[in-house]
Protein backbone atom coordinates (compact mmCIF):
# COMPACT_ATOMS: atom_id res chain seq x y z
CA UNK A 1 0.00 0.00 0.00
CA UNK A 2 1.19 3.66 -0.87
CA UNK A 3 0.62 6.85 0.97
CA UNK A 4 0.05 9.92 -0.66
CA UNK A 5 2.53 12.38 -0.74
CA UNK A 6 2.04 15.45 1.22
CA UNK A 7 3.22 18.47 -0.17
CA UNK A 8 3.71 21.82 1.77
CA UNK A 9 4.37 24.89 0.84
CA UNK A 10 7.47 26.82 2.21
CA UNK A 11 8.14 30.31 2.18
CA UNK A 12 10.89 31.56 -0.22
CA UNK A 13 14.39 31.61 1.41
CA UNK A 14 15.20 34.61 0.00
CA UNK A 15 12.04 36.55 1.81
CA UNK A 16 13.15 39.07 4.28
CA UNK A 17 11.43 39.75 8.02
CA UNK A 18 10.63 43.00 8.20
CA UNK A 19 12.76 44.59 11.13
CA UNK A 20 11.32 46.82 13.73
CA UNK A 21 12.30 49.57 15.35
CA UNK A 22 12.06 50.04 19.28
CA UNK A 23 11.26 53.83 20.27
CA UNK A 24 11.70 55.65 23.73
CA UNK A 25 9.21 58.70 24.26
CA UNK A 26 10.08 61.57 26.32
CA UNK A 27 8.50 61.63 29.95
CA UNK A 28 8.25 64.49 32.27
CA UNK A 29 9.03 61.55 35.23
CA UNK A 30 12.45 60.14 34.66
CA UNK A 31 15.91 62.12 34.84
CA UNK A 32 18.58 62.18 32.36
CA UNK A 33 20.57 60.16 34.05
CA UNK A 34 18.44 57.18 35.15
CA UNK A 35 17.44 56.96 31.06
CA UNK A 36 20.95 57.07 30.19
CA UNK A 37 22.03 54.30 32.79
CA UNK A 38 18.68 52.23 31.62
CA UNK A 39 20.31 52.10 28.31
CA UNK A 40 23.37 50.96 29.62
CA UNK A 41 21.98 48.29 31.21
CA UNK A 42 19.15 46.93 28.92
CA UNK A 43 21.02 46.98 25.50
CA UNK A 44 24.76 47.42 26.83
CA UNK A 45 25.76 50.44 25.41
CA UNK A 46 28.41 52.88 25.75
CA UNK A 47 28.31 55.87 27.72
CA UNK A 48 28.76 58.11 24.98
CA UNK A 49 25.58 56.13 22.85
CA UNK A 50 23.42 56.48 25.99
CA UNK A 51 23.45 59.51 26.27
CA UNK A 52 23.05 60.73 22.75
CA UNK A 53 20.13 58.42 22.75
CA UNK A 54 18.87 60.45 25.74
CA UNK A 55 19.63 63.53 24.82
CA UNK A 56 17.36 62.41 21.52
CA UNK A 57 14.41 61.56 23.75
CA UNK A 58 14.84 64.55 26.02
CA UNK A 59 15.03 67.15 22.57
CA UNK A 60 13.24 65.53 19.93
CA UNK A 61 10.50 63.73 22.48
CA UNK A 62 11.47 60.37 21.07
CA UNK A 63 14.07 58.05 20.01
CA UNK A 64 14.74 54.85 18.01
CA UNK A 65 16.87 53.39 20.74
CA UNK A 66 17.02 49.72 18.73
CA UNK A 67 15.97 48.03 15.37
CA UNK A 68 15.61 44.45 14.70
CA UNK A 69 13.26 41.15 14.69
CA UNK A 70 10.25 41.79 15.97
CA UNK A 71 10.74 38.92 19.02
CA UNK A 72 13.45 40.65 20.20
CA UNK A 73 12.03 44.61 19.96
CA UNK A 74 9.28 42.97 21.73
CA UNK A 75 11.59 41.89 24.63
CA UNK A 76 13.16 44.77 24.55
CA UNK A 77 10.01 46.98 24.95
CA UNK A 78 8.75 45.08 27.97
CA UNK A 79 12.08 45.48 29.68
CA UNK A 80 11.95 48.85 29.21
CA UNK A 81 8.53 49.04 30.26
CA UNK A 82 9.87 47.57 33.65
CA UNK A 83 11.92 50.37 34.05
CA UNK A 84 9.21 52.80 33.90
CA UNK A 85 10.08 54.30 30.57
CA UNK A 86 7.91 55.06 27.73
CA UNK A 87 8.06 52.74 24.48
CA UNK A 88 6.68 51.79 21.52
CA UNK A 89 7.80 49.33 18.86
CA UNK A 90 7.03 50.27 14.94
CA UNK A 91 7.82 48.52 12.12
CA UNK A 92 10.40 50.00 9.93
CA UNK A 93 9.08 50.92 6.26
Amino acid sequence: MTSPITKHKQKPKTQKTVPWSVIVLDDPVNLQAYVTMVFKKVFGYSQTKAEMLMMEVHTMGRSVVWTGAREKAEFYVQQLHTWQLQTTMEKVV
